[in-house]
């Protein structure tokens, strides 16, 4: 079963929209409008989401003690370990350990390592459509054969069940499952999570649990650990600093065996201060900000006929979107409407393919309010100028 993003990366297509772009600059160089984007999940891109200063002391606290300029142990330092436990632990029904804890560069190393150390001839790896790309890319690196499960967006792109127990077979080593959701902006409920654990223990597989976006949910349900259901089945937990600290660049990312039963042990510096002192003004302050933007993306949909979103975003920092060609006299998918919308009006979107959706737009919305509404004031003036005739419209029905 084929993906259809397997040949095309996030950042590269990306890349090519931004090249399209600077070749419409006038004679000194510059855009002949701002650019844009709502295609990168970046929120330092926008001033309105800048990380606490709690984290940049204690960043600058590290550099000039001159103790950490060194090389690290492999699996992290111990106190970063311990407090990385410690902060797991408080939404947990156990606690963690430090020795439960490695420490990675950003999530993707964490990634690669969790699909790493579960290869073996012949294993496959259940991953979500749409998805995160690299989940693909390192699992074919590591000779992981990948099969695609569907989410549903009719259920709130609710994991199809179902489709994992007809997936799996006595090969399969584990499922993926990414919560607060990136890139569709869902948050799955305990129930839903209670089903995911108890169909993996059925299966008798593993559950990767990518929480990037841990704790970024807005709407009415709240974000619960998939290591709450570690009794149940075994869990390996992702995360990292990036979205929630806002540090993408930063890199420091989480890899933590999740699994109180100890089914899975046999086979085998500044990080406190930011953990344990970050103030919860700083958390709500983010969530607010990105509520109100995933409102206002929301809103503006609705007046856009060639897109549609059956479910407001409840969390991370992105949405799906559909897009309804047959309203559009000459776009041809999505890969060419974004192309063409970024030519014409300087906004980067992010087109499905590159997710594994079809016909679908990625569009994030960590952006200043502002910026927002320009976005989609220049999407609503594109789609009107490449709207089918109503004549056309009732022709093609």
């Amino acid at each position: 079963m084929e993906n259809g993003g397997s040949t095309i990366t996030i950042k590269g297509i990306l890349s090519l929209l931004m090249e399209s772009i600077s070749e419409l600059e006038d004679e000194e160089g510059r855009c002949v409008k701002r650019v844009i984007s709502l295609g990168m999940g970046d929120p330092t891109l926008y001033s309105c989401f800048r990380t606490t200063q709690v984290s940049l002391q204690a960043v600058s606290d590290s550099l000039l003690s001159n103790k950490f300029h060194g090389y690290a142990p492999t699996v992290g330092l111990p106190q970063t370990r311990r407090a990385i436990a410690e902060y797991l632990s408080r939404d947990l029904p156990y606690k963690l350990s430090q020795d439960d804890v490695f420490i990675t560069s950003g999530c993707t190393q964490a990634i690669d390592v969790a699909l790493a150390m579960l290869a073996r001839p012949r294993a496959n790896i259940l991953l979500p459509r749409p998805g995160f790309p690299i989940y693909e890319l390192c699992a074919k690196f590591r000779n992981l054969e990948v099969r695609y499960f569907d989410l549903l967006p009719e259920n709130g792109w609710e994991i199809d069940l179902d489709a994992v127990e007809s997936l799996a077979d006595e090969n399969t080593v584990a499922l993926v499952v990414i919560n607060p959701g990136n890139p569709c902006g869902n948050v799955y409920s305990y129930l839903h999570l209670m089903k995911i654990a108890e169909t993996a223990k059925k299966l008798g597989i593993l559950v990767i649990a990518d929480e990037v976006y841990g704790h970024l949910a807005f709407g009415s349900k709240p974000f619960v650990p998939m290591g709450v259901f570690g009794s149940i089945v075994p869990v390996l937990t992702l995360g990292s600093l990036s979205k929630r600290w806002i540090v993408p660049g930063w890199r420091l990312g989480w890899f933590v065996t999740t699994d109180p039963s100890g089914s899975f042990k046999d086979p085998k510096a500044a990080v406190p201060t930011i953990l344990e002192q970050t103030d919860e003004s700083f958390f709500k302050k983010t969530l607010n900000s990105l509520k109100n933007s995933s409102d206002i993306c929301y809103d503006w949909i609705n007046e856009i006929p060639c897109i549609d979103s059956s479910h407001r975003p409840e969390g991370s920092m992105a949405m799906m979107v559909k897009l309804n060609l047959s309203l559009l006299e000459d776009i041809s998918d999505d890969i060419d409407f974004c192309f063409k919308l970024a030519r014409e009006e300087s906004v980067i979107l992010l087109p499905g393919t590159a997710v594994g959706l079809k016909n679908w737009l990625r569009i994030t919305f960590a952006a200043d309010a502002s910026s927002i509404e320009e976005a989609f004031k220049r999407i609503k003036c594109f789609y009107l100028r490449h709207a089918k005739t109503q004549s056309q419209t009732i022709v093609d029905l």
